[in-house]
């Protein structure tokens, strides 16, 4: 069974292992993500000629994009927000893999926040896109991890039933088209760029 089922309080101990591992992975490779991207902010305000390591070029720069308005939608830098979630998605991933259930109350806040966490990120999606015109190479990362962290959140909190089965099989198919879907618009965006380096 694929991580992200639901598997209640009785399921078998290798199904809460896999939900486990995956939230795990996407955890810590979300949290990197947001540590490195902090680490370059306080770098460039500590000297605004800094140059951070992820600005690679025209498109992909990190210092184009951090330093904007959408890069501090609270006041302060949007990748502390993601170092405290990817935080709690990592410390819940090493609970399941002790073998502790969690209550369905838990993933139901786990899943909440990670739903409101999707749409922050569908919204940095247009934002790059279409308003700063630049890509965050750790932004990307972030991006990639949250839908299906959100998936697994959402099929641990899901309560059992008709739709719930309907909709699991194809849960790992959303994520794939979304990938592509996304990556489709990043081409089409800053395919004037692309095009030069071919």
């Amino acid at each position: 069974m694929l991580p992200g089922a639901d598997i209640a309080r009785g399921a078998p101990r290798d199904t809460r292992a896999a939900a486990g591992w995956a939230l795990l992975v996407l955890g810590l490779l979300g949290l990197a993500a947001a540590f490195a991207l902090a680490v370059e902010r306080v770098m460039l305000l500590a000297d605004p000629d800094y140059i951070p390591t992820c600005s690679l070029n025209p498109v992909l720069s990190c210092g184009s994009v951090m330093t904007t308005e959408q890069a501090q939608v609270l006041g302060f830098p949007n990748p502390f927000i993601g170092i405290v979630a990817f935080t709690v998605v990592v410390t819940t991933a090493v609970v399941v893999l002790t073998g502790a259930a969690l209550p369905r109350w838990y993933w139901a806040g786990l899943a909440t926040g990670s739903v409101l966490g999707l749409a922050f990120v569908h919204w940095l999606i247009y934002q790059s896109l279409y308003s700063i015109n630049a890509l965050c190479p750790y932004c990307m990362v972030v991006w990639a991890v949250q839908l299906p962290l959100t998936i697994i959140a959402v099929g641990r909190a899901w309560p059992p039933g008709r739709l719930a089965s309907a909709v699991a099989p194809w849960r790992w198919h959303i994520v794939v088209i979304w990938y592509v879907l996304v990556l489709a618009l990043i081409a089409e965006r800053f395919w004037y760029y692309w095009s030069t380096l071919l």
